[in-house]
Protein backbone atom coordinates (compact mmCIF):
# COMPACT_ATOMS: atom_id res chain seq x y z
CA UNK A 1 0.00 0.00 0.00
CA UNK A 2 1.52 3.31 -1.10
CA UNK A 3 2.25 5.94 1.52
CA UNK A 4 3.86 8.60 -0.64
CA UNK A 5 3.53 12.09 0.82
CA UNK A 6 1.18 14.20 -1.33
CA UNK A 7 2.82 17.00 -3.27
CA UNK A 8 0.11 19.64 -2.78
CA UNK A 9 -0.97 21.15 0.51
CA UNK A 10 -4.11 23.15 1.32
CA UNK A 11 -3.34 26.86 1.22
CA UNK A 12 -5.44 27.23 4.38
CA UNK A 13 -5.49 24.18 6.69
CA UNK A 14 -8.20 25.60 8.97
CA UNK A 15 -11.12 23.16 8.83
CA UNK A 16 -12.31 23.69 12.41
CA UNK A 17 -16.07 23.55 13.06
CA UNK A 18 -15.95 26.61 15.30
CA UNK A 19 -14.54 29.11 15.36
CA UNK A 20 -14.39 28.51 11.63
CA UNK A 21 -12.08 29.77 8.90
CA UNK A 22 -12.16 33.50 8.22
CA UNK A 23 -13.42 34.62 4.79
CA UNK A 24 -10.72 34.10 2.15
CA UNK A 25 -10.28 37.87 1.68
CA UNK A 26 -9.89 38.62 5.41
CA UNK A 27 -7.12 40.90 6.60
CA UNK A 28 -6.59 42.66 9.90
CA UNK A 29 -6.42 45.92 7.98
CA UNK A 30 -10.06 45.42 6.99
CA UNK A 31 -11.00 46.07 10.63
CA UNK A 32 -9.31 49.47 10.76
CA UNK A 33 -12.67 51.29 10.77
CA UNK A 34 -13.76 49.68 14.06
CA UNK A 35 -14.70 52.43 16.55
CA UNK A 36 -12.39 51.15 19.27
CA UNK A 37 -12.43 53.00 22.56
CA UNK A 38 -15.87 54.40 21.75
CA UNK A 39 -19.15 53.64 23.44
CA UNK A 40 -21.39 51.22 21.61
CA UNK A 41 -24.17 53.67 22.44
CA UNK A 42 -22.44 56.54 20.64
CA UNK A 43 -23.81 57.36 17.19
CA UNK A 44 -20.99 55.53 15.42
CA UNK A 45 -21.46 52.41 17.55
CA UNK A 46 -25.24 52.34 17.13
CA UNK A 47 -24.88 52.78 13.38
CA UNK A 48 -22.53 49.81 13.15
CA UNK A 49 -24.82 47.58 15.22
CA UNK A 50 -27.88 48.66 13.25
CA UNK A 51 -26.06 47.92 10.00
CA UNK A 52 -25.17 44.43 11.25
CA UNK A 53 -28.84 43.74 11.92
CA UNK A 54 -30.24 45.12 8.69
CA UNK A 55 -27.61 43.56 6.45
CA UNK A 56 -28.24 40.21 8.15
CA UNK A 57 -31.92 40.62 7.30
CA UNK A 58 -31.13 41.42 3.67
CA UNK A 59 -28.72 38.54 3.03
CA UNK A 60 -30.74 35.88 4.84
CA UNK A 61 -34.08 37.06 3.46
CA UNK A 62 -35.60 37.49 6.92
CA UNK A 63 -39.15 38.93 6.79
CA UNK A 64 -39.49 42.60 7.68
CA UNK A 65 -41.81 41.87 10.61
CA UNK A 66 -39.26 39.60 12.32
CA UNK A 67 -37.05 41.11 15.02
CA UNK A 68 -33.27 40.57 14.96
CA UNK A 69 -31.11 41.08 18.02
CA UNK A 70 -27.43 40.81 18.89
CA UNK A 71 -27.04 39.00 22.20
CA UNK A 72 -24.22 37.78 24.47
CA UNK A 73 -22.73 34.31 24.90
CA UNK A 74 -22.79 33.17 21.28
CA UNK A 75 -25.47 30.78 19.99
CA UNK A 76 -25.69 29.15 23.39
CA UNK A 77 -26.73 32.42 24.99
CA UNK A 78 -29.31 33.04 22.27
CA UNK A 79 -30.90 29.59 22.65
CA UNK A 80 -30.95 29.85 26.44
CA UNK A 81 -32.51 33.31 26.22
CA UNK A 82 -35.29 31.97 23.99
CA UNK A 83 -36.00 28.98 26.21
CA UNK A 84 -36.03 30.92 29.48
CA UNK A 85 -38.33 33.62 28.07
CA UNK A 86 -40.76 31.62 25.95
CA UNK A 87 -41.15 28.10 27.31
CA UNK A 88 -43.60 26.98 29.96
CA UNK A 89 -46.79 28.39 28.45
CA UNK A 90 -47.65 24.95 27.00
CA UNK A 91 -46.07 21.47 26.86
CA UNK A 92 -42.83 21.25 24.90
CA UNK A 93 -41.27 18.74 22.52
CA UNK A 94 -37.47 18.53 22.72
CA UNK A 95 -35.65 17.07 19.71
CA UNK A 96 -32.03 15.94 20.00
CA UNK A 97 -29.77 14.14 17.55
CA UNK A 98 -26.40 15.44 18.74
CA UNK A 99 -24.70 16.91 21.79
CA UNK A 100 -25.97 20.48 21.67
CA UNK A 101 -29.57 19.38 21.21
CA UNK A 102 -29.04 17.06 24.17
CA UNK A 103 -27.88 20.08 26.15
CA UNK A 104 -31.14 21.90 25.43
CA UNK A 105 -33.00 18.80 26.67
CA UNK A 106 -31.10 18.99 29.95
CA UNK A 107 -32.04 22.64 30.34
CA UNK A 108 -35.71 21.99 29.68
CA UNK A 109 -36.07 18.89 31.82
CA UNK A 110 -33.63 19.41 34.70
CA UNK A 111 -33.35 23.19 34.97
CA UNK A 112 -36.74 24.54 33.88
CA UNK A 113 -38.49 21.29 34.86
CA UNK A 114 -40.92 21.54 31.97
CA UNK A 115 -43.63 19.14 30.87
CA UNK A 116 -41.46 17.85 28.03
CA UNK A 117 -41.67 15.01 25.54
CA UNK A 118 -38.13 14.13 24.49
CA UNK A 119 -37.31 12.68 21.07
CA UNK A 120 -33.74 11.47 20.55
CA UNK A 121 -31.78 9.80 17.77
CA UNK A 122 -28.29 8.37 17.55
CA UNK A 123 -25.46 10.32 15.97
CA UNK A 124 -25.82 10.20 12.19
CA UNK A 125 -29.60 9.82 12.40
CA UNK A 126 -32.55 12.12 13.02
CA UNK A 127 -35.79 11.79 14.96
CA UNK A 128 -39.10 11.01 13.27
CA UNK A 129 -40.19 14.57 12.54
CA UNK A 130 -43.63 13.35 11.52
CA UNK A 131 -44.22 12.09 15.07
CA UNK A 132 -43.62 15.52 16.61
CA UNK A 133 -46.63 17.41 17.98
CA UNK A 134 -46.13 20.84 16.45
CA UNK A 135 -49.04 22.25 18.47
CA UNK A 136 -46.63 22.13 21.39
CA UNK A 137 -43.53 24.28 21.53
CA UNK A 138 -40.68 22.51 19.74
CA UNK A 139 -36.95 23.05 20.37
CA UNK A 140 -34.44 21.58 17.92
CA UNK A 141 -31.19 22.10 16.03
CA UNK A 142 -31.52 22.53 12.27
CA UNK A 143 -28.04 21.22 11.57
CA UNK A 144 -26.34 19.02 14.14
CA UNK A 145 -22.84 20.48 14.33
CA UNK A 146 -21.42 17.44 16.12
CA UNK A 147 -23.27 14.78 14.11
CA UNK A 148 -23.28 16.16 10.56
CA UNK A 149 -27.05 15.66 10.24
CA UNK A 150 -29.59 18.30 9.19
CA UNK A 151 -33.33 18.58 8.76
CA UNK A 152 -34.09 17.22 5.27
CA UNK A 153 -35.30 19.66 2.64
CA UNK A 154 -38.29 17.39 2.03
CA UNK A 155 -39.81 18.01 5.47
CA UNK A 156 -42.29 20.85 5.99
CA UNK A 157 -43.05 22.14 9.48
CA UNK A 158 -46.82 22.74 9.64
CA UNK A 159 -47.63 26.36 8.87
CA UNK A 160 -50.80 26.16 11.00
CA UNK A 161 -48.99 24.93 14.14
CA UNK A 162 -50.21 26.23 17.50
CA UNK A 163 -46.84 26.00 19.25
CA UNK A 164 -43.64 27.93 18.71
CA UNK A 165 -40.62 26.50 16.89
CA UNK A 166 -37.31 27.39 18.50
CA UNK A 167 -34.48 26.52 16.11
CA UNK A 168 -30.78 26.45 16.87
CA UNK A 169 -29.47 27.18 13.38
CA UNK A 170 -25.88 28.05 14.20
CA UNK A 171 -24.35 25.67 11.62
CA UNK A 172 -27.11 26.25 9.09
CA UNK A 173 -27.57 30.02 8.84
CA UNK A 174 -25.81 31.38 5.72
CA UNK A 175 -25.31 27.82 4.38
CA UNK A 176 -28.83 26.39 4.15
CA UNK A 177 -32.17 27.84 3.07
CA UNK A 178 -34.25 28.24 6.23
CA UNK A 179 -38.07 28.37 5.96
CA UNK A 180 -38.71 31.56 7.89
CA UNK A 181 -42.49 31.21 7.86
CA UNK A 182 -42.12 27.91 9.76
CA UNK A 183 -39.62 29.15 12.35
CA UNK A 184 -40.51 31.40 15.29
CA UNK A 185 -37.12 31.72 16.92
CA UNK A 186 -33.84 31.25 15.05
CA UNK A 187 -30.43 31.54 16.69
CA UNK A 188 -26.86 31.39 15.43
CA UNK A 189 -23.40 32.71 16.20
CA UNK A 190 -20.99 34.77 14.14
CA UNK A 191 -18.23 32.19 14.48
CA UNK A 192 -19.72 29.55 12.19
CA UNK A 193 -20.57 29.91 8.50
CA UNK A 194 -19.29 33.48 8.11
CA UNK A 195 -16.10 32.83 10.07
CA UNK A 196 -16.75 35.66 12.53
CA UNK A 197 -15.38 35.98 16.04
CA UNK A 198 -16.77 34.10 19.02
CA UNK A 199 -18.93 35.27 21.96
CA UNK A 200 -21.72 37.06 20.07
CA UNK A 201 -25.03 35.45 19.16
CA UNK A 202 -28.07 36.38 17.12
CA UNK A 203 -31.71 35.85 18.04
CA UNK A 204 -34.43 36.25 15.43
CA UNK A 205 -38.08 36.41 16.54
CA UNK A 206 -41.25 35.98 14.49
CA UNK A 207 -44.39 37.99 15.28
CA UNK A 208 -45.76 34.83 16.97
CA UNK A 209 -42.76 34.74 19.27
CA UNK A 210 -43.16 38.44 20.08
CA UNK A 211 -46.83 37.83 20.89
CA UNK A 212 -45.82 35.08 23.30
CA UNK A 213 -43.27 37.35 24.96
CA UNK A 214 -45.87 40.04 25.53
CA UNK A 215 -48.67 37.75 26.69
CA UNK A 216 -46.84 35.23 28.90
CA UNK A 217 -44.61 35.62 31.93
CA UNK A 218 -42.60 32.57 32.96
CA UNK A 219 -42.77 31.40 36.57
CA UNK A 220 -39.01 31.47 37.06
CA UNK A 221 -36.81 34.56 37.55
CA UNK A 222 -34.89 35.90 34.58
CA UNK A 223 -31.39 37.32 34.97
CA UNK A 224 -30.81 40.75 33.44
CA UNK A 225 -28.77 39.27 30.62
CA UNK A 226 -31.84 37.30 29.44
CA UNK A 227 -34.57 39.92 29.74
CA UNK A 228 -36.31 40.76 26.46
CA UNK A 229 -39.38 42.52 27.87
CA UNK A 230 -40.17 45.39 30.21
CA UNK A 231 -43.63 46.21 31.49
CA UNK A 232 -45.15 43.47 29.35
CA UNK A 233 -43.67 44.80 26.10
CA UNK A 234 -40.68 43.72 24.06
CA UNK A 235 -37.69 46.00 24.60
CA UNK A 236 -37.52 47.30 21.06
CA UNK A 237 -34.14 48.96 21.45
CA UNK A 238 -32.47 45.52 21.69
CA UNK A 239 -33.59 44.83 18.13
CA UNK A 240 -32.42 48.21 16.92
CA UNK A 241 -28.81 47.68 17.97
CA UNK A 242 -28.95 48.67 21.67
CA UNK A 243 -27.51 45.44 23.03
CA UNK A 244 -28.27 44.18 26.54
CA UNK A 245 -24.59 44.25 27.47
CA UNK A 246 -21.49 45.78 25.90
CA UNK A 247 -20.52 44.16 22.58
CA UNK A 248 -17.03 44.10 21.11
CA UNK A 249 -16.96 46.74 18.40
CA UNK A 250 -13.94 44.96 16.93
CA UNK A 251 -16.06 41.81 16.55
CA UNK A 252 -18.91 43.87 15.10
CA UNK A 253 -16.54 45.30 12.49
CA UNK A 254 -15.35 41.78 11.71
CA UNK A 255 -18.96 40.62 11.24
CA UNK A 256 -19.67 43.55 8.92
CA UNK A 257 -16.56 42.63 6.95
CA UNK A 258 -17.81 39.04 6.69
CA UNK A 259 -21.17 40.32 5.43
CA UNK A 260 -19.32 42.36 2.79
CA UNK A 261 -17.64 39.18 1.64
CA UNK A 262 -20.94 37.26 1.68
CA UNK A 263 -22.47 39.82 -0.65
CA UNK A 264 -19.42 39.64 -2.92
CA UNK A 265 -19.91 35.91 -3.53
CA UNK A 266 -23.59 36.22 -4.40
CA UNK A 267 -25.33 36.50 -1.06
CA UNK A 268 -27.18 33.53 0.37
CA UNK A 269 -27.34 31.61 -2.92
CA UNK A 270 -23.60 32.02 -3.39
CA UNK A 271 -22.84 30.93 0.17
CA UNK A 272 -25.03 27.84 -0.16
CA UNK A 273 -23.39 26.99 -3.47
CA UNK A 274 -19.92 27.22 -1.95
CA UNK A 275 -20.86 24.99 0.98
CA UNK A 276 -22.52 22.44 -1.30
CA UNK A 277 -19.45 22.33 -3.55
CA UNK A 278 -17.20 21.84 -0.53
CA UNK A 279 -19.25 19.02 0.96
CA UNK A 280 -19.47 17.27 -2.41
CA UNK A 281 -15.67 16.93 -2.47
CA UNK A 282 -15.76 14.86 0.71
CA UNK A 283 -18.86 12.91 -0.28
CA UNK A 284 -17.22 11.88 -3.56
CA UNK A 285 -14.02 10.92 -1.72
CA UNK A 286 -15.92 8.64 0.67
CA UNK A 287 -17.95 7.02 -2.10
CA UNK A 288 -14.72 5.99 -3.85
CA UNK A 289 -13.22 4.31 -0.76
CA UNK A 290 -14.25 1.36 1.38
CA UNK A 291 -12.47 2.45 4.57
CA UNK A 292 -14.29 5.71 5.29
CA UNK A 293 -17.91 6.80 5.22
CA UNK A 294 -20.20 9.65 6.15
CA UNK A 295 -21.57 9.32 9.68
CA UNK A 296 -25.00 10.17 8.23
CA UNK A 297 -25.99 7.11 6.22
CA UNK A 298 -28.95 8.83 4.53
CA UNK A 299 -27.71 11.33 1.90
CA UNK A 300 -30.84 13.44 2.44
CA UNK A 301 -29.74 14.13 6.01
CA UNK A 302 -26.10 14.99 5.33
CA UNK A 303 -24.86 18.41 6.34
CA UNK A 304 -23.10 20.67 3.87
CA UNK A 305 -21.18 22.39 6.69
CA UNK A 306 -20.19 20.08 9.56
CA UNK A 307 -19.33 16.93 7.61
CA UNK A 308 -18.72 14.04 10.02
CA UNK A 309 -16.86 10.90 8.94
CA UNK A 310 -16.22 7.45 10.39
CA UNK A 311 -13.56 4.85 9.67
CA UNK A 312 -15.00 1.51 8.56
CA UNK A 313 -11.90 -0.63 7.94
CA UNK A 314 -12.11 -3.97 9.75
CA UNK A 315 -8.43 -3.81 10.71
CA UNK A 316 -9.15 -0.92 13.09
CA UNK A 317 -9.85 -2.37 16.53
CA UNK A 318 -9.64 0.85 18.54
CA UNK A 319 -11.55 3.49 16.61
CA UNK A 320 -10.95 6.31 19.07
CA UNK A 321 -7.18 5.88 19.12
CA UNK A 322 -6.98 5.44 15.35
CA UNK A 323 -9.07 8.53 14.57
CA UNK A 324 -7.07 10.66 16.99
CA UNK A 325 -3.82 9.41 15.43
CA UNK A 326 -5.00 10.35 11.94
CA UNK A 327 -6.08 13.81 13.05
CA UNK A 328 -2.83 14.34 14.96
CA UNK A 329 -0.74 13.26 11.97
CA UNK A 330 -2.56 15.65 9.65
CA UNK A 331 -2.15 18.50 12.12
CA UNK A 332 1.56 17.75 12.53
CA UNK A 333 1.93 18.07 8.75
CA UNK A 334 0.10 21.41 8.87
CA UNK A 335 -2.53 20.30 6.34
CA UNK A 336 -5.64 20.03 8.56
CA UNK A 337 -6.18 21.67 11.93
CA UNK A 338 -8.85 20.73 14.49
CA UNK A 339 -10.67 18.02 12.50
CA UNK A 340 -11.10 15.40 15.20
CA UNK A 341 -14.66 14.34 15.98
CA UNK A 342 -16.42 16.22 18.77
CA UNK A 343 -15.62 14.76 22.19
CA UNK A 344 -19.14 13.32 22.72
CA UNK A 345 -19.54 12.06 19.16
CA UNK A 346 -18.51 8.69 17.70
CA UNK A 347 -14.84 8.34 16.81
CA UNK A 348 -13.91 9.82 13.46
CA UNK A 349 -13.24 13.13 11.74
CA UNK A 350 -15.25 16.32 11.39
CA UNK A 351 -14.32 18.59 8.50
CA UNK A 352 -15.93 22.01 8.19
CA UNK A 353 -17.22 22.76 4.70
CA UNK A 354 -18.88 26.12 5.23
CA UNK A 355 -18.62 28.88 2.66
CA UNK A 356 -15.42 30.46 3.99
CA UNK A 357 -13.50 27.28 3.15
CA UNK A 358 -12.12 27.13 -0.39
CA UNK A 359 -13.06 24.07 -2.45
CA UNK A 360 -9.49 23.89 -3.72
CA UNK A 361 -8.23 23.43 -0.14
CA UNK A 362 -10.57 20.48 0.41
CA UNK A 363 -9.46 18.97 -2.90
CA UNK A 364 -5.86 19.32 -1.75
CA UNK A 365 -6.69 17.73 1.62
CA UNK A 366 -8.21 14.53 0.23
CA UNK A 367 -4.90 12.87 -0.82
CA UNK A 368 -3.62 13.64 2.66
CA UNK A 369 -6.52 11.67 4.14
CA UNK A 370 -5.43 8.71 2.00
CA UNK A 371 -1.84 9.19 3.15
CA UNK A 372 -2.67 9.50 6.84
CA UNK A 373 -4.99 6.48 6.77
CA UNK A 374 -2.45 4.30 4.96
CA UNK A 375 0.33 5.43 7.29
CA UNK A 376 -1.66 4.60 10.42
CA UNK A 377 -2.78 1.24 9.02
CA UNK A 378 0.86 0.43 8.28
CA UNK A 379 1.73 1.36 11.87
CA UNK A 380 -0.96 -1.04 13.10
CA UNK A 381 0.56 -3.85 11.02
CA UNK A 382 4.01 -3.19 12.45
CA UNK A 383 2.65 -3.14 15.99
CA UNK A 384 0.86 -6.46 15.43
Amino acid sequence: MATNTPATRPANPRFSSGPCAKPPTFTLEALADAPLGRSHRAAVGKAKLKAAIERTRSILGIPEDYLIGIVPASDTGAVEMAMWNLLGERPVEMLAWESFGAGWVTDAVKQLKLDATVHTANYGEIVDLGAVDWDRDVVFTWNGTTSGVRVPASFDIPVDRAGLTICDATSAAFAQDLPWDRLDVVTYSWQKVLGGEAAHGMIILSPRAVERLESYTPSWPLPKIFRLTKGGKVIGDIFDGATINTPSMLCVEDYLNALDWAESVGGLAGLIGRADANASVIHAFCEARAWIDNLAADPALRSNTSVCLKFTDARITDGVTFAKAVAKRLEAEGVALDIGAYRDAPAGLRIWCGATVETSDLEALMPWLDWAFETEIAALSVAA
